[in-house]
């Protein structure tokens, strides 16, 4: 499911694309999202309206009246999958850099660059210059390598100093997934009333935004007892036993 900021009130988009991301394949038919954004109050002429306007923008293909993601939603998934899994490689000390070109770039390319650095899970030191421990596969996430390329140089080496705590607030992370992993554990998602559909499937979503924040570091830089590993095995549990009480509510439109 996608990840979405709690300032924000869902909507029939945020819904459908969370909805789709949640199953494998990407695919449903229209009557299974409308039953979705129900959860959430959300009308069926609201929900048939985005859904003409997402396939219009290229975010989803239609056929048949079966909805399955397409363009940046399945790039969205990719990095979403990678959160979830958290899969690093063993580290040698070095770290990649990306340094910035000096010539004049617009407001939208800039814009780009740092959602392609996020994406990436650089983090930025100073204006210009990103870069993160060289523990994540060079191949990733293709799409944003591409707009980092076209944008930087690329290096790899060593600081001096450790810059981890300029980078990343590990001590506010970690506080926010120990929080999260003990809502897993203390949710009862097979519960088949609406309310508590909504409440599992906004849960979900926090996860999975989280986990989209851990910079993934090296256990070398990582404090003692990270929770990285607890919160990914408590939503591995939790999801399945929600995935099957939310297939139960859509199970007239599957």
């Amino acid at each position: 499911m996608e990840l979405r900021d709690d300032t924000r009130p869902l909507t029939a988009r945020s819904v459908v694309a969370s909805t789709l991301l949640g199953v494998r394949p990407p695919v449903l038919p229209a009557r299974s999202l409308v039953a979705s954004a129900g959860l959430f109050g959300i009308a069926e002429g609201t929900v048939r309206t985005a859904l003409s306007r997402m396939v219009a923008a290229g975010e989803l293909t239609a056929d048949d009246g079966r909805y399955a993601l397409a363009g940046p939603f399945l790039s969205r998934r990719e990095r979403q999958d990678e959160s979830r899994a958290g899969l690093t490689a063993p580290w040698s000390g070095d770290w990649e850099l990306a340094v910035v070109e000096g010539e004049r770039r617009s407001a939208a390319d800039r814009a780009a660059l740092r959602a392609a650095m996020r994406a990436l899970r650089l983090a930025e030191l100073r204006e210009g210059v990103w870069l993160r421990p060289a523990n994540l596969d060079p191949g990733r996430l293709p799409e944003a390598r591409a707009v980092t390329d076209a944008q930087c140089i690329g290096l790899v080496g060593r600081p001096d100093v450790d810059p981890v705590a300029r980078l990343w607030d590990l001590e506010g992370w970690a506080a926010t997934a120990l929080r999260l992993a003990e809502s897993l554990t203390g949710h009862e998602p097979q519960l088949q009333e609406s309310d508590e559909l909504a409440a599992g499937f906004l849960l979900s979503a926090a996860v999975l935004r989280h986990l989209q924040a851990d910079p993934l570091l090296p256990a070398e830089l990582l404090p003692v007892d990270w929770p990285g590993p607890r919160l990914r095995s408590a939503y591995e549990v939790y999801d399945a036993t929600f995935k099957a009480s939310w297939t139960s509510h859509l199970r007239p439109g599957v």
